[in-house]
């Protein structure tokens, strides 16, 4: 993922914590902020509860590939993804249809995040 498209400085993400919108399912909370650039930012908030570094580590690099790949139709806004302990378990394509449905579910105005 491009350094543009990352969410890095720690008061960027107390921004983005302390005023957003949350949306939540049963596997995935993201907090979403407008930016004022022309193009998204992510982060990722893994917490050290969901299991050992390299669960952790795999799980960001799964989720920073689906990100990768489907955030062109985003402008403007940064989020913040938080998993839930249980999505360790969880495949490739399992990942890729909750995360989409919980930010779809974020831009229900228009269907945003395409699960391919």
């Amino acid at each position: 993922m491009e350094k543009r498209l990352s969410l890095r400085k720690d008061t960027d993400f107390k921004r983005v914590y302390k005023k957003s919108d949350a949306f939540f399912n049963r596997d995935f909370t993201i907090l979403i902020k407008n930016n004022g650039l022309d193009h998204p930012r992510f982060g990722f908030s893994i917490s050290k509860k969901i299991g050992k570094a390299n669960q952790r580590n795999l799980l960001k690099r799964r989720l920073r590939d689906i990100v990768r790949k489907n955030y062109n139709n985003l402008n403007g806004v940064d989020i913040i993804i938080i998993p839930k302990k249980h999505v360790t378990d969880f495949d490739y394509k399992s990942l890729k249809k909750t995360l989409g449905h919980v930010l779809n579910k974020a831009f229900k105005k228009n269907k945003i995040f395409y699960v391919k």
